[in-house]
């Protein structure tokens, strides 16, 4: 009897390209955008007209939207999205556009991500992000996604008896990972003494716990295995993805996110488990939501993540590497494209091409994504495993 195909057999994902990322930038969103799409095509050896899949996620690229960046940049697609998820943005993107492919409605989908990061960009950002935030978290003051991290730390911290030892283990490893990172905007490096001598910034989060708003940009290209091996390209295999948005709402606060909706089913469509995974990218815009993706993804039970992290090296050469790019906490959050930064680097990891930070025999990566924070919880969730196609 002939096998059965997965649902997501003949995607490849080819010419993951990132921005080197800079704190501060006076170009525009539309200028890193530009950069990295064309450091995807360039690494892929195609022209802007050979693209006929355009998907784009941007906070500062305001007023503009993809459509707007069509014209922009010259192109002229026949298949077109905009995806304003924040962290989820990556997952998303891949999820559709290789639906996309797969029917044919495209052959090459560009996604891209990037953002700009002026002086006054994240003051801006805050002050239009949501309604939601507008009516519920404006009014007492909240100017931001700290406090309300600080709100989900605290209650995980009260649920479960994590200490901020424990999340300090992850922002110290990604550090380490950082410093082989020649694109990372954190180049000094950071002790668990360090860590826990920060000035505090929201109780019981302080500075190391926080992201750095930086500008930069991540790109990858979507095709079949066909087109790719065609054009002589690396490319990394989908096997599984799953999007979630406004999972448990019922819940007061948020101690578990839209992975458990889907868990079951990723693991399925891929055909493993947690233990088969070589690599894990989470979003990590604060060490707190890192522990949700490990528990919720499968990889130990709910609350356990603390202890289950405890005993494991999150290094580039350790049993569990993790955020092997140094993630938000270390390389920085170039906006939306901090969605993106760990898809890109998953890429580069099973196809053998991430170089310093390249992880020794690399197969099989899972990559989540979590984003749009509105007070108390976020709302999209996605992840992904990819896996080796053809190496560098």
């Amino acid at each position: 009897m002939a096998r059965m195909p997965r649902a997501w057999d003949g995607v490849a994902l080819c010419a993951p390209f990132s921005t080197p990322y800079q704190r501060y930038s006076i170009e525009s969103a539309h200028w890193w955008i530009a950069t990295a799409l064309k450091g995807s095509l360039d690494a892929a050896g195609l022209r802007p007209d050979q693209i006929d899949g355009f998907s784009v996620s941007s906070f500062t690229l305001f007023p503009d939207t993809a459509v707007g960046l069509t014209q922009h940049l010259g192109l002229c697609p026949r298949w077109l999205d905009h995806i304003p998820m924040g962290g989820a943005s990556a997952g998303v993107a891949l999820r559709r556009a290789a639906r996309a492919v797969q029917a044919g409605d495209a052959e090459i989908v560009a996604c891209v991500a990037g953002d700009t990061n002026h002086i006054d960009s994240f003051r801006r950002l805050l002050s239009s992000f949501s309604r939601f935030a507008m009516d519920a978290s404006y009014p007492y003051g909240y100017g931001g996604p700290n406090a309300s991290f600080a709100l989900l730390t605290d209650r995980y911290m009260a649920e479960f008896g994590a200490t901020r030892k424990d999340f300090g283990r992850i922002c110290v490893a990604q550090r380490a990972n950082a410093l082989k990172n020649p694109g990372a905007v954190m180049k000094k490096p950071l002790s668990l003494q360090d860590y826990l001598a920060a000035r505090p910034i929201a109780d019981p989060l302080a500075l190391y716990d926080c992201v750095m708003p930086c500008a930069g940009a991540e790109c990858f290209l979507v095709m079949t295995e066909e087109a790719a091996a065609r054009r002589g390209l690396p490319f990394a295999r989908l096997a599984a993805a799953i999007e979630r948005h406004n999972a448990h709402a019922e819940d007061p606060i948020q101690l578990r996110g839209g992975w458990t909706v889907d868990v079951d089913t990723l693991w399925q469509a891929a055909g493993c488990g947690p233990d088969d995974i070589d690599l894990v990218q989470t979003y990590d815009d604060y060490p707190v939501i890192v522990m949700m993706q490990i528990e919720d993804l499968g990889f130990c039970a709910k609350g356990e993540a603390p202890a289950f992290l405890r005993h494991r090296d999150l290094t580039v050469t350790g049993d569990f590497p993790h955020n092997t790019s140094g993630g938000q906490l270390s390389a920085g959050q170039a906006g939306a494209a901090g969605g993106f930064i760990g898809m890109v680097e998953a890429i580069r990891q099973v196809t053998g091409q991430a170089g310093p930070t390249q992880v020794p025999g690399a197969k099989r990566a899972l990559v989540s994504g979590f984003g749009m924070i509105n007070y108390d919880r976020g709302l999209c969730s996605s992840a992904a495993i990819l896996t080796e196609g053809a190496r560098a």
